[in-house]
């Protein structure tokens, strides 16, 4: 068992997810809105038939160009409903479907996708790699799978608040604690998948963008 399926299950983040639903985008907007600017960013200028893993309520949706047709994902049917809501208010045609589905699990062909979008997602699965390996699986070769992720601090005060945090990740429904070679790692057993660039983002570099290409 890895380290991260042991931290959280699917069943924490569904009910913490229950619970966030109704006042996720008042607390988070803000917060996370650089981060999901960068990631939509990335795959505007890329283009084609995009997955967006833990869509959530839909913040990132309306940064997408009309070039990106959006199949969206999540967990949460909560998180889902109203990223349905905004859809419809929004009138975003090029959102093609919104579904229930485990990230750990994608209910979708090989190579379905031009590229892939997953903001904030692995700190949330129980398993970082069997996602990765998931997203790897369904982008098209030459597609790049784009994510967007708090990294953890490996000494100092913010370590130390992360592992604090980190004992209540099960109620929080997100892992405070994620160090980068739980990326590295991965990288370093798919050869097949090429590291294209590793960026913090704003506010205060607490998160990163980090894009990758299947070869």
């Amino acid at each position: 068992m890895t380290r991260e399926s042991s931290a959280i299950s699917n069943a924490d983040v569904e009910s913490a997810y229950a619970r966030w639903a109704p006042v996720y985008d008042v607390v988070f907007t803000a917060f996370m809105k650089p981060g999901r600017k960068a990631g939509a960013a990335a795959i505007n200028a890329l283009g084609g038939r995009v997955l967006d893993v833990g869509v959530g309520t839909g913040l990132e949706l309306p940064m997408f160009g009309d070039h990106v047709k959006i199949t969206g994902i999540d967990l949460s049917e909560p998180m889902l409903a109203v990223a349905r809501k905004r859809v419809a208010t929004l009138g975003l045609k090029n959102v093609e479907d919104l579904r229930a589905m485990d990230a750990m699990a994608l209910e979708f062909p090989d190579a379905s996708f031009d590229a892939i979008v997953a903001p904030y997602v692995l700190t949330v699965v129980p398993d970082a790699h069997r996602t990765l390996d998931e997203m790897a699986r369904v982008v098209k070769q030459g597609g790049e799978i784009v994510l967007v992720n708090h990294i953890g601090a490996e000494k100092g005060m913010m370590a130390r608040l992360e592992a604090w945090l980190g004992r209540r990740a099960a109620a929080l429904g997100w892992r405070p604690e994620f160090p980068w070679s739980t990326v590295s790692d991965w990288l370093a057993k798919r050869p097949d998948i090429q590291l294209l660039e590793r960026r913090k983002l704003p506010p205060l570099e607490l998160f990163t963008l980090i894009r990758m290409k299947r070869l």
